[in-house]
């Protein structure tokens, strides 16, 4: 298989609405573990900073420029890492507010990696009952293992136990091959539709 011949843009989002944050912090940490494994062009947002430009608004077109860079951001990425933190017994109502405005079609086949932090070890079906169903509305490559955290996992809002480092290695890990075959696929399609011959590779 070919190799992709541009960074990965990587989209992170975090769904905390305070700062600092441990969901903040474990969505950096799978970031940068993305990092040491494929050239990456990261981009990080963070609700608690994103969320006022979005207050108010009932459609797309009501939103600030602001905001509207990042929605283009989210749906132009070739992967997401989302994270939030366990509010209710699901995702923050402003994490799902912000991709109720993201295209229907924009992440069909986009991997997502998926995590979330929480107070009780009892929070972490959040991934498979609430995440993962979310994604596959938007027909997303949600990725085989998520990254949930305990509030124990952190010291100071800095990940201190290394089972949960362990943990995003192997969501790592698992994870690569479908995000290099992911990319792969959509560089060819780009340059199919700019009008490269691609036939011969």
């Amino acid at each position: 298989m070919s190799t992709a011949s541009r960074p990965l843009r990587v989209v992170a989002v975090s769904g905390s609405l305070t700062a600092p944050s441990r969901t903040t912090a474990l969505v950096e940490a799978i970031t940068e573990a993305f990092g040491r494994a494929l050239p990456i062009e990261p981009h990080l947002i963070a609700l608690n900073e994103l969320g006022p430009h979005l207050a108010g608004a009932l459609t797309r077109k009501q939103l600030p420029p602001e905001a509207e860079e990042e929605l283009q951001r989210i749906e132009a990425a070739d992967l997401l890492v989302v994270a939030t933190p366990v509010y209710r017994a699901s995702f923050t109502g402003l994490f799902k507010y912000l991709f109720d405005f993201v295209d229907q079609y924009a992440l069909v086949d986009t991997p997502v990696l998926l995590a979330a932090t929480g107070g009780s070890e009892r929070h972490a079906l959040i991934i498979e009952h609430q995440l993962r169903p979310l994604f596959g509305f938007f027909q997303s490559l949600a990725l085989p293992v998520g990254v949930y955290a305990h509030d124990s996992d952190f010291t100071d809002y800095k990940i201190s136990n290394e089972q949960l480092t362990e943990r995003i290695e192997k969501a790592i890990e698992r994870a690569l091959p479908l995000v290099r075959s992911s990319l792969v696929e959509k560089e060819t399609v780009e340059r199919t539709l700019a009008g490269e011959d691609v036939s011969a590779e």
